[in-house]
């Protein structure tokens, strides 16, 4: 049997799974998948979730093959229908508008793969978040802050965003991007050594 890797590689920009990996104290590197997301219709949202991640882990472990790649994509469901991230400040004025005062689900898959040791987990976890019943001031102040970009649901409960909440059910890391005790305990058992 082979040898477990002993190199992490985030498959992501994001600067939220990059604190959350790094706080935990473990070493990793961002390669940023390069070819474009494919979207496999007719799968619900946690196996969407799980697909996407797997999408971004395969195409990274193919460049580098001795590593242990990690992978992961966040879906937000909103009555029945998935959001995606804002283009512009209207778009993200309209989500955070149908958000307020409902409950929707952030459900992020979560992809570990390394291609030389065939280690592969792939996973997913669900937060249920309730935003209070905001009114349309805290929304302009909200967006004035810029923390709607690049974030699907128009906000980022790692930093101002949380104030827009009533209440969160299940993991908080999760909504942050990555579910990192499911990560941290799949590392473990494929091996990868956490200290």
């Amino acid at each position: 049997m082979p040898e477990p890797t002993r190199e992490l590689i985030l498959a992501s920009t994001s600067q939220a799974r990059r604190e959350l990996l790094t706080a935990v104290g473990l070493p990793f590197r961002c390669v940023p998948p390069e070819a474009p997301e494919v979207r496999p219709p007719g799968l619900g949202p946690a196996d969407l979730a799980e697909a996407l991640a797997l999408g971004k882990a395969r195409e990274i472990a193919r460049r580098f093959e001795e590593a242990l790649v990690l992978g992961a994509d966040q879906i937000l469901i909103v009555d029945g229908e998935m959001l995606e991230k804002p283009k512009d400040v209207e778009a993200a004025r309209t989500q955070l508008k149908r958000l307020r005062g409902k409950t929707h689900v952030l459900t992020t898959g979560v992809a570990l793969l390394c291609e030389k040791t065939h280690a592969l987990r792939v996973e997913h976890e669900l937060t249920r978040m309730t935003m209070r019943m905001i009114a349309d001031d805290e929304i302009e102040r909200y967006l004035e802050t810029g923390e709607w970009q690049g974030c699907v649901g128009s906000y980022r409960v790692e930093g101002r965003g949380l104030k827009l909440f009533q209440r969160i059910e299940g993991d908080i890391l999760n909504a942050r991007g990555l579910p990192m005790l499911r990560v941290l305990n799949a590392l473990r058992d494929l091996g990868f050594p956490l200290f």
